[in-house]
């Protein structure tokens, strides 16, 4: 027996909160409908702000936890490509830096080792690993507990760290940017390193796909018209490119011939 559209959007919710990402296929398999119908029910539900659509599939929206990390690498990996290759265009060779958590900037920092001579303090343990990897790097890991979701390092310890450098540029990732420009993130540990990496650096780069335009976590970081640079895959909704033109900060599109300042 066919279920109803209204039946069928709840159990498309109902998957993605219980798996927290699913693809195309594997909802037109479990509800047993076409390819369409799934791709007009992940519109409707994500015009809603019910989910968060992505390429080929969609993920659960949560203001309190985010998808798992696995998922996360995964998710939009073309988009975070171009978006590293575009951030390691503005890092100079010899530079001090900051990384934060994320997989954006994990991307980052793959793109980073063509780089000579960096100098890097970071709180995600992948990233150090990856850098770590080029002989003339220095790379500094920052202590504190490390989050078993994604590697990540937060806590007091982590902060007061972070607190000694003041490093030439901060490069760091969000998990929501709220339509008023607020900065979001799930773990308030997170955010005060955050915080501190933004106090401590020269210049902020902030990194995050479209996915992360207007999706919803708890806890705020700031603003972006705190960042010095703000890379990304798609054009922001008007309200934003306001907030970035009024406070000057560098618009980079990352694709091919696109650049606003």
């Amino acid at each position: 027996m066919q279920i109803s559209q209204k039946q069928r959007r709840l159990e498309i919710c109902k998957l993605l909160q219980q798996e927290g990402f699913a693809t195309i296929d594997h909802l037109v398999s479990a509800l047993r409908v076409t390819p369409q119908t799934i791709r007009r029910d992940l519109a409707v539900l994500a015009e809603s702000q019910l989910i968060d659509r992505h390429h080929g599939g969609a993920s659960h929206r949560s203001s309190v936890t985010n998808t798992h990390y696995q998922t996360r690498k995964i998710l939009n990996q073309e988009e975070k490509e171009k978006i590293g290759a575009a951030v390691a265009g503005l890092i100079p060779d010899h530079a001090s830096l900051f990384i934060n958590i994320g997989t954006t900037t994990e991307t980052i920092a793959q793109k980073l080792l063509n780089h000579k001579g960096l100098r890097v303090v970071t709180n995600n343990l992948h990233v150090a690993a990856i850098m770590s990897a080029k002989e003339d790097f220095r790379v500094m890991i920052a202590p504190g507990e490390i989050r078993y979701t994604d590697g990540g390092v937060v806590g007091n310890a982590t902060r007061d760290y972070i607190d000694q450098f003041r490093m030439d540029f901060g490069i760091i990732g969000i998990s929501g940017i709220h339509a008023d420009g607020a900065l979001l993130d799930y773990d308030d540990r997170e955010v005060s390193v955050a915080k501190s990496i933004i106090e401590h650096s020269e210049q902020i780069i902030l990194a995050a796909d479209h996915s992360k335009f207007e999706r919803s976590a708890m806890v705020q970081l700031g603003n972006i018209s705190q960042v010095d640079y703000f890379v990304t895959d798609q054009k922001p909704n008007d309200r934003i490119c306001k907030i970035i033109h009024q406070n000057k900060v560098s618009l980079h599109i990352a694709h091919p011939g696109y650049r606003s300042e």
